[in-house]
């Protein structure tokens, strides 16, 4: 079960990546993690676009309440210090301004996102 749900995610992480793209977004990394220690998260992807760098969290779940929700305030914190090592290690996106955006799915893999799903 564990193993179908990885696949599960990582596919639905590839089927936001491709929306992404149509949406004129340019691919910065894909399942980024800083290391153990850091009290950070994996981000599933980074993307930018103009001068936005955005950080993308993607759940797959039954609906799109319950996809949402497994997004916890936690979760969020983590990502938040997984992006800040990211810029610290990536010092040219420094200017940039960010986001941290969600793209939610439900079983039928039709994804819907939200941009700017939380601030900090």
């Amino acid at each position: 079960m564990k193993k179908s749900n990885y696949r599960s995610g990582h596919f639905a992480e590839k089927i936001a990546l491709l929306m992404l793209l149509l949406k004129g977004y340019r691919p910065i990394k894909m399942n980024y993690v800083t290391g153990r220690g850091t009290g950070a998260s994996e981000i599933d992807l980074i993307v930018s676009k103009k001068k936005t760098l955005v950080f993308v969290e993607v759940k797959k779940r039954q609906n799109l309440i319950t996809s949402a929700e497994a997004i916890t305030t936690k979760s969020q914190m983590r990502i938040a210090r997984a992006a800040e090592a990211f810029i610290r290690k990536n010092p040219k996106y420094q200017n940039h301004q960010i986001r941290f955006d969600a793209i939610l799915f439900k079983n039928s893999f039709l994804p819907h996102h939200i941009k700017d799903a939380w601030r900090l």
